[in-house]
């Protein structure tokens, strides 16, 4: 399963897109650029235009709607994984906690994109939401580094084939694009067949298509308060290509890892 949306790589990035690529890493305190800002950068204005618009958010209150996403998501009860499981696995604490780097990595990422590009689309395309407060306090970003993001095609047959089958799980429509958690975790195969383990009867139940649904919509009414601060600039001609983008992610893997990884995270722990 390759992905099905073009995306500008960062060690292919230059000038402006480069600039912008930088940034992102700058103001979110990661290592990685996500695929929906590489998606953007395909379209002629839209990363500049999107970034620009949404900028202020991740300098102001989206840290704390986002850290209220964190703690408030409804997360199913499950068991945890041991840490004789993880070491039969060949997970040891050093493994682990580059495990955990990752897993963190995403869960600050996620649902920050979450309520800032829900933000966008609902001063876009107003409905009405819950009106929800934002946390009182948020961590620090991480400034963690993790592993570069490893291509479909690096991987071997059955690790691809693992990580397409977990894309699928919580997905209440067919899965358009890979979510990257499952294949940086690739890393260590027999963790994702654990993981695997772990989410199939959550699967199988419908919960986790549930915790999708309510993701969404936690994102939904956190984005509607933030989206009364934005000031959007002139937009590009890509506006309605950059905004089907945007909805893409977030009501898909945006809201769908949001969840997921919370729950891997929470049951890996440290």
């Amino acid at each position: 399963m390759a992905e099905s949306v073009p995306s500008v790589l960062e060690s292919d990035a230059k000038g402006e897109i480069a600039d912008i690529y930088a940034d992102i890493r700058q103001v979110l305190g990661t290592s990685v650029v996500n695929l929906i800002w590489r998606n953007l950068a395909t379209m002629p204005g839209a990363l500049e235009w999107t970034w620009s618009t949404v900028r202020p958010l991740y300098l102001g209150d989206a840290p704390l709607h986002a850290e209220a996403v964190r703690r408030t998501i409804a997360l199913p009860e499950w068991p945890a994984f041991s840490a004789d499981t993880l070491l039969a696995a060949g997970v040891d604490a050093t493994e682990r906690a580059l495990i955990c780097d990752v897993l963190d990595s995403y869960q600050y990422t996620n649902a920050l994109a979450l309520v800032v590009l829900s933000a966008l689309l609902a001063h876009y395309e107003p409905r009405p939401a819950e009106t929800i407060a934002p946390a009182g306090a948020v961590p620090k970003p991480l400034g963690t580094r993790i592993p570069e993001l490893p291509p479909m095609d690096a991987l071997d047959p059955e690790v691809a084939a693992l990580v397409g089958e977990l894309n699928t799980f919580g997905e209440d429509t067919e899965p358009q694009l890979i979510a990257s958690m499952y294949r940086h975790l690739a890393y260590w195969p027999t963790y994702l067949a654990l993981v695997r383990t772990m989410l199939v009867p959550l699967q199988e139940q419908g919960r986790l298509n549930a915790l999708t649904r309510s993701t969404r919509a936690l994102g939904h009414a956190h984005g509607a308060v933030l989206a009364r601060q934005l000031k959007p600039p002139a937009p590009p001609p890509t506006l309605q290509s950059a905004l089907a983008s945007c909805r893409l992610f977030v009501e898909h893997p945006i809201a769908r890892m949001t969840g997921i990884c919370a729950l891997i995270r929470r049951a890996t722990g440290r």
